[in-house]
């Protein structure tokens, strides 16, 4: 806190003193006698006219505080120098003016403090105040102020008292003013069997000490430097000098101490008959000194290194800076308490949070045991459904297998109805042979014909025999074809209709199986042996599409020669032309749809698993391959 600063402390009760309205606003002519006396103890020329130019604009009103300030920092403040004016004087005056108006002891019927020392505690109570206006004084430095003056008193701190003062709600919401803190001081609770001597020899001592920067003083014996003799003196200690002086009362100055960085103390044996002795040493001198015990000396020595290292640190009060470091330590404190406020808030809205997250839990616990009831009722149900279904389809395999087998029987006289059929095939082709053979004999016949007409007649009697014969075998023939036909078209619609029963049997199988691991690998294995079926069935198509062209013996054509085709009469070739021609058109179809017949029965036996014949396959391969056969058509 700086020089500025503690004078306007003072200045401001002077100020509020004389606003008697208790407005805010002073008159000027009060003022400008608050500032000649203002400028007469701080010891600075005083300019009349300098108020009146100042609030020239406002000369019939009142000024305020703030209106106030402008002129009090340039024309008065700026202009104090530091030493060169007694600041008891200057306080002394704005408690005069402050005291007429706000300080009554009488009105409490007592009155322990002297006049000298409620301005005392006046001064202790501005020193220790906080820097802000109105002026107050928090609870920890009225108990600091009171425990220096109990202390110089030599007895303890009444606290219940001091507390029960503190705990009234003004002092809570507000803090200490002077006035209360004197009206406190006046009812005599806080030094009860203390008489009023002690109670002024005590503030005394404390306000020297806090207000007057006096570090320690007492009577210490010193040795003189020309006659270096002891002598008696009364030593003030501040923090840059050491004054000694005649007697107590400080009114006979003997002599003083600059203390700087460069001096130093050291405790000295005794000697001379002195004892407790101790010296400080300066750059010019040395000064010897005597203490009265052990304790006194260990205290001064302590006092003046203290004054040492204040100056060194360019300090000029112990107690300016021992309030800063109170106030730090409070601030700290306060911070401290409210993050711990902070935290205890934070601590319960987490316990808050927590709480709602349980109850959020048991609700979700609760929620979940619900879900799992009915999840499992669910289940329960789903599996009862599963059950039946799987019986369902199981009755329905079982159905579909005796189906199959029912089928698998019915394959099996179409296998032995087509053994017969390859039977009839064979025996075709013996038929061939022979009328290879025919052919062959016709052909030498007719190269002899001229020699051998009338074997040729009778060949060619023999010829219309077979031709006939030939007829009514391709007639019996087609009505076979077409009583094949129609059982093959019944047998296609049963095997239709059997195969979707097969079907939907199949889908819902896997349907139940899509559950289940081993029922799609056999899926898959029934397509992979589908698509196998199919790849014979193109292959076994592509056989039959070469089939359609037949091959004469020798991979030839057959063609009449041209010596026998002369020799035929022109209707009779044509008649035979014709009836070849259309037996070879007939047979060739009949074998194509009786090829087509084999391979697709040998493709739903593959498809159903079942065993396939591979005889009827070859049979149909060696039938459709047969040269003889094909060069007969």
């Amino acid at each position: 806190m700086d020089l500025r600063s503690e004078l306007l402390k003072s200045i401001w009760y002077a100020f509020t003193a004389l606003d008697v309205e208790k407005s805010g606003k002073v008159s000027k002519s009060q003022l400008k006698v608050l500032s000649h006396n203002l400028c007469t103890v701080l010891s600075i020329p005083h300019d009349p006219v300098a108020l009146e130019e100042h609030f020239r604009e406002d000369d019939d009103g009142p000024v305020s505080s703030q209106g106030y300030m402008p002129y009090l920092n340039k024309y008065i403040l700026d202009k104090v120098e530091e030493g060169a004016f007694v600041k008891e004087n200057f306080d002394e005056l704005c408690w005069t003016l402050t005291a007429k108006k706000n300080y009554h002891p009488e009105k409490n019927g007592k009155n322990i403090l002297l006049p000298k020392d409620a301005f005392r505690l006046w001064c202790l109570f501005n020193f220790l105040s906080e820097d802000k206006y109105p002026l107050v004084m928090v609870s920890d430095e009225v108990e600091y102020l009171l425990k220096k003056i109990c202390m110089a008193m030599n007895v303890e701190l009444n606290y219940v008292e001091l507390e029960d003062f503190i705990s009234q709600d003004a002092v809570q919401q507000n803090g200490f003013t002077v006035w209360a803190f004197l009206d406190m001081m006046n009812t005599g609770r806080l030094t009860k069997g203390i008489s009023r001597d002690s109670v002024s020899m005590a503030i005394e001592e404390v306000y020297r000490e806090i207000v007057g920067d006096v570090l320690k003083e007492g009577y210490l014996w010193k040795r003189g430097q020309l006659r270096r003799n002891w002598t008696e003196r009364w030593f003030t200690l501040r923090p840059s000098t050491l004054a000694y002086f005649a007697s107590e009362d400080r009114k006979e100055r003997k002599g003083s101490i600059m203390l700087d960085g460069n001096c130093c103390v050291e405790v000295l044996p005794d000697k001379d008959g002195k004892r407790c002795m101790f010296c400080l040493k300066t750059l010019s001198k040395t000064y010897e000194m005597s203490a009265s015990d052990t304790k006194q000396r260990q205290e001064w020595t302590a006092a003046i290194q203290t004054a040492i290292r204040l100056h060194v640190e360019g300090k000029t009060s112990l107690h300016k800076d021992l309030k800063l470091k109170r106030r730090e330590q409070r601030e700290q404190r306060e911070r401290r308490r409210k993050a711990k406020e902070e935290e205890l808030q934070r601590l319960r809205a987490l316990q808050e949070e927590k709480e709602r997250k349980l109850a959020e839990l048991e609700l979700l616990k609760e929620a979940q045991r619900q879900a799992q009831a009915l999840l499992e009722q669910d289940e329960l149900r789903r599996r009862q459904q599963h059950e039946q279904m799987q019986q369902a389809l199981e009755v329905q395999l079982r159905e579909a297998e005796e189906a199959r087998a029912s089928m698998q029987a019915e394959m099996a006289l179409k296998e032995a109805e087509a053994e017969r059929q390859r039977k009839r095939i064979r025996e075709l082709e013996e038929m061939q042979q022979r009328l290879e053979e025919a052919l062959k004999l016709e052909i030498r016949a007719r190269q002899d014909e001229e020699a051998f007409r009338y074997t040729q007649a009778r060949l060619l009697a023999e010829e219309e025999e077979k031709m006939k014969a030939l007829m009514t075998l391709q007639e019996e023939q087609e009505e076979y074809i077409l009583k094949t036909q129609r059982e093959k078209q019944e047998l296609k619609q049963e095997m239709e209709n059997k195969t979707r029963a097969l079907e939907e049997a199949q889908r819902q199988l896997e349907e139940v199986r899509a559950n289940r691991h081993k029922v799609d690998q056999d899926v898959v294995v029934a397509q992979r042996k589908l698509r196998q079926a199919s790849t014979n069935v193109k292959h076994w198509n592509v056989q039959m599409n070469r089939l359609m062209h037949p091959i004469g013996p020798g991979g030839t054509s057959l063609r009449p020669p041209s010596s026998v085709s002369r020799s035929f009469h022109p209707l009779c070739f044509n008649d035979h032309r014709r009836t070849c021609a259309h037996t070879h058109t007939h047979t060739n179809a009949t074998r194509q749809e009786n090829t087509q017949k084999h391979l697709h029965t040998h493709a739903v036996l593959q498809c159903q698993g079942g065993p396939t014949d591979g005889a009827v396959v070859r049979g149909v391969a060696v039938y459709s391959q047969n040269p003889g056969f094909n060069a007969l058509l």
